[in-house]
């Protein structure tokens, strides 16, 4: 059993055409939504989904509670309703669809498969140069500080072994912004998880507004160094 996540706020420009383009390349994978009070309308849309869909569902959170805990909530949800994999990808589009199913036919020996800008094959589409360097030092720094063995440790477009998550204690999860994508790699590298990657052609944003600002890249840094005390001290 195969549970699709996206976390949303403002995304109704984007999600209805979104889960469409899923359906189409994973007809057998459920779809849950968990919104933050969207006020754009896209929990409504949820909702009406819902209502005709049985493999759609949706989790509405009462404000903008920040990515990191909409994905730990999509992934309690994947370990309650006993799915096998859970694969999360962003609402705008920035993740093309087309790769979810190559990113199923290469979990038959991972635990964690990643979509992958920067593994052979990857591309981005629609990023300045300064923001690609900033990109790639980043994820520099975390196989350097947390050792974790991937090209690509922020990116969501992933596939996870659910009962890998199931071994996670949540309440040790504390990033809620973009860093928990770097927390929880640690996390399952720290519990034995094996990776693999896949390339994707990663595109900025098809509508909407971006989430990222600078102080996301801030906060990202300083998990990071959190993070990479804790592996120098055995915790």
């Amino acid at each position: 059993m195969l549970l699709v996540a996206i976390a949303t706020y403002n995304e109704i420009e984007n999600l209805p055409t979104l889960v469409a383009a899923i359906r189409e390349r994973l007809p057998d994978a459920d779809l849950l939504v968990v919104d933050d009070n969207s006020p754009d309308g896209t929990g409504r849309w949820c909702d009406e989904e819902a209502a005709r869909s049985p493999w759609f569902s949706v989790i509405h959170r009462e404000g903008k509670l920040g990515l990191g805990s909409a994905s730990w909530t999509a992934m309690q949800a994947a370990i309650e309703r006993g799915y096998e994999w859970l694969i999360t990808l962003d609402a705008d589009w920035s993740h093309p669809p087309e790769a979810l199913p190559r990113l199923v036919a290469a979990s038959a020996n991972a635990d964690v498969v990643i979509g992958s800008r920067y593994c052979p094959g990857g591309e981005i589409h629609g990023w300045p140069p300064s923001r690609r360097v900033v990109s790639k030092m980043m994820n520099a720094a975390t196989r350097l500080a947390l050792g974790i063995p991937v090209r690509d440790a922020s990116t969501a477009c992933r596939l996870y072994r659910v009962a890998k998550l199931a071994e996670l204690d949540f309440n040790d999860l504390h990033a809620t912004g973009y860093a928990y994508l770097e927390e929880i790699l640690w996390q399952l590298h720290r519990s034995g998880a094996r990776f693999a990657e896949i390339p994707i052609a990663f595109t900025d944003r098809r509508a909407g507004a971006s989430k990222v600002g600078v102080g996301e890249a801030v906060g990202k840094a300083k998990v990071l160094a959190r993070l990479a005390g804790r592996r120098l001290s055995g915790k």
